[in-house]
C-alpha cells in the first residue's frame, strides 16, 4: 500500500496547536432510543456498533509519524499497537443535572488532550439526556472528537456517515462503502529523509509561480501592512474581547434553527444566501452583545468563513481519505447597521463580489502560499503565528458553514435527532461558530473560554433575539418584501 503523507494543508493544524489549544474538530449528535429494539442503547450496544464499522475508515487505524525536526510534513502509518478501548469512553449526567452541565461536559471533552501517539480520534457516549427539558426519555450523546490535521467539516461528515446507518434496520448510510485494506503501511527514516530532500527543494519554485501569479495582490498588501498591520483594505479588524489570548480551557453552547425559517429570511434579499443570513443572524448577535457591555467599536467585525475546497467527486461520497481541501475569505459583518435588512443586504453583497475574488483577495493569495512551504518553514511559521499577535489583525470570529446530510442518520436503531459542533481556537481568536446542517435544521454552535464568554448564556440570547427580528421581517410582509428592501445609497 501506498504511503500517505499530509498536506500543507493538514499540517497547519498540527503546527499551530499549542499546549492550551488543542486541534480538535468535535462532533455531538443527540440520540432518540424509541425506534431501537427495546426502545433502549446501552454502551456495550454503542461499542460493538462502533467495532463493526472501524475497517470502512482509515481514520480509526492509523497515527502519525513525524519527520525528525519536522524537516518534512508528517505521514501516516498503521498503528501496530491499536487499541480501540483507549478511544472510546463513557459518563452519565448525574440525577438533576441541567443543559448546561451537559455543555460544561462536552467543553471539557473536547479540551482533554489526545495521545498523538495513537490514532487521533476519541468518541464518548454521554448517558441521561432523557431527564432534561425538550430531550426524549432515554436520549443521550456521542460525541465524536478528531484531529483537525485528518479531517475538515466536510470530511468529518463523511466520517459520521461511515459509523451511521441510513433507517433503524441498520442499512449502512455510503452505499458505496468499501471496507479499507488491512495492509501494513509504515514510513522507514531514509525515504523520510529523502523525500524531505526532494520536497524542500521543489517547494521554492511552487512557492515562486504562486507569488508571480499573485504580484498584483502581493504589493498592495505588503504596503498596507507596512503601514496600517492590516491585510486587507477593506477589512479595517477592530480589536475586541474575542482577539484575546484563550485559555485551555473551551466552553460550548448552541441553538437549533429551522433551515426553512433560513429560506424565508433570504428571500428578503436577492441574491441572498443561507450562508449570507447565518452571517447575519451572528452580526445583529455580535452588536448585541458587545452594545451591552458597552464595547462595541466603530469600525465593523470582521469574520473569517472556511470554504469547501473538496473535489466534487469526494463531496458526493467518492473516495476520501480525508483530510483538509479549504479555501478561505474574510467577510465584513457590518455590526455598526443597527438596521436588520440593511445588515443582510450588505453582507450578501460583500460575500458576493468576495466570492467573484472583488474582495479578500489577500486572504486567498496567503491561503494559497501555505501550501507551498516546505515542512520546516511551515512548521516554523505556524509556531511564530500561534505565539504572535497577528491573529488578531485577520478577524475577530470564525464562522464556519458544514452542510450535513438532509435525512436522519441513525445508529443501534436509534435516530439521531441533533447535530452540533466544537472547533479549534488560537491566541487573538477566541471565538468559533460553527453552523453544521442536518435533516433540515441548522445549529449555531458556539466555541469559546469562560475568560472571553463568562456570559455565554447571555449571548444565545443574543443569537435568539437576532435570529428572532430577521425572522420577523418576514412575518411584516411575507409577499412584498420590496417594500423593505433600503435602497443601494442608503448603504453608504
Amino acid at each position: 500500500m501506498a504511503i500517505q503523507q499530509l498536506s500543507a494543508d493538514d499540517a497547519q493544524f498540527l503546527y499551530l496547536e499549542t499546549g492550551k489549544n488543542l486541534g480538535y474538530i468535535t462532533s455531538i449528535c443527540i440520540y432518540d432510543p424509541a425506534s431501537a429494539v427495546g426502545g433502549e442503547v446501552s454502551y456495550d450496544d454503542f461499542l460493538r456498533h462502533l467495532q463493526g464499522r472501524l475497517h470502512f475508515s482509515k481514520i480509526f487505524t492509523r497515527r502519525l509519524q513525524r519527520v525528525p525536526m519536522d524537516l518534512d510534513f508528517p505521514y501516516w502509518v498503521t498503528d501496530k499497537n491499536f487499541d480501540f478501548h483507549a478511544h472510546v469512553s463513557y459518563a452519565r449526567l448525574p440525577r438533576g443535572a441541567s443543559w448546561r452541565k451537559f455543555c460544561d461536559m462536552v467543553g471539557r471533552y473536547h479540551s482533554e488532550p489526545l495521545d498523538m501517539e495513537r490514532p487521533p480520534w476519541g468518541i464518548k457516549m454521554i448517558d441521561g439526556l432523557g431527564q432534561l427539558e425538550g430531550f426524549p426519555p432515554g436520549a443521550y450523546a456521542i460525541v465524536t472528537k478528531v484531529h483537525h490535521c485528518a479531517i475538515d467539516g466536510a470530511s468529518g461528515v463523511r466520517f459520521l456517515l461511515a459509523i451511521s446507518d441510513a433507517d433503524a434496520s441498520g442499512k449502512p448510510i455510503l452505499r458505496n462503502l468499501e471496507p479499507q485494506s488491512s495492509a501494513e503501511t509504515r514510513v522507514d527514516l531514509f525515504t523520510m529523509v529523502s523525500n524531505a530532500y526532494g520536497n524542500n527543494l521543489s517547494s521554492p519554485w511552487r512557492m515562486a509561480d504562486t507569488l508571480l501569479s499573485a504580484v498584483p495582490t502581493i504589493f498592495p498588501m505588503v504596503r498596507r501592512m507596512m503601514w496600517s498591520g492590516q491585510p486587507d483594505e477593506n477589512l479595517n479588524v477592530p480589536l475586541t474581547r474575542f482577539n484575546q489570548k484563550t485559555s485551555p480551557y473551551k466552553v460550548f453552547e448552541q441553538m437549533t434553527v429551522a433551515v426553512a425559517d433560513l429560506r424565508r429570511i433570504k428571500r428578503c434579499v436577492d441574491g441572498a444566501t443561507v450562508n449570507d443570513v447565518a452571517l447575519a443572524v451572528c452580526s445583529g448577535a455580535l452588536r448585541r452583545y458587545l452594545l451591552h457591555h458597552q464595547e462595541l467599536p466603530s469600525q465593523p467585525l470582521v469574520a473569517w468563513t472556511p470554504i469547501n475546497a473538496r473535489p466534487k467527486r469526494s463531496r458526493s461520497g467518492g473516495d476520501d481519505d480525508g483530510g483538509n481541501h479549504l479555501a478561505a475569505m474574510t467577510v465584513n459583518l457590518f455590526t455598526g447597521e443597527r438596521d436588520p435588512l440593511r445588515r443582510l443586504t450588505a453582507i450578501s453583497a460583500f460575500t458576493h463580489e468576495a466570492k467573484q475574488g472583488k474582495t479578500g483577495a489577500s486572504v486567498r493569495v496567503v491561503t494559497s502560499l501555505t501550501k507551498q512551504f516546505p515542512g520546516f518553514t511551515l512548521a516554523l511559521a505556524s509556531r511564530l503565528v500561534a505565539r504572535s499577535k497577528l491573529a488578531d489583525k485577520i478577524c475577530n470570529v470564525f464562522v464556519s458553514s458544514v452542510p450535513g446530510p438532509t435525512r436522519p442518520m441513525y445508529m443501534n436503531g436509534a435516530k439521531c435527532i441533533n447535530v452540533y459542533g466544537m472547533a479549534p481556537l488560537a491566541d487573538g481568536m477566541g471565538l468559533f461558530i460553527a453552523t453544521p446542517t442536518y435533516n433540515h435544521k441548522l445549529s449555531f454552535s458556539i466555541t469559546s473560554t469562560n475568560e472571553i464568554l463568562p456570559d455565554i448564556q447571555f449571548f444565545m440570547e443574543c443569537m435568539q433575539q437576532s435570529f428572532a427580528e430577521l425572522l420577523a421581517l418576514v412575518d411584516i410582509d411575507e409577499h412584498d418584501t420590496e417594500a423593505l428592501r433600503p435602497q443601494p445609497a442608503e448603504l453608504d
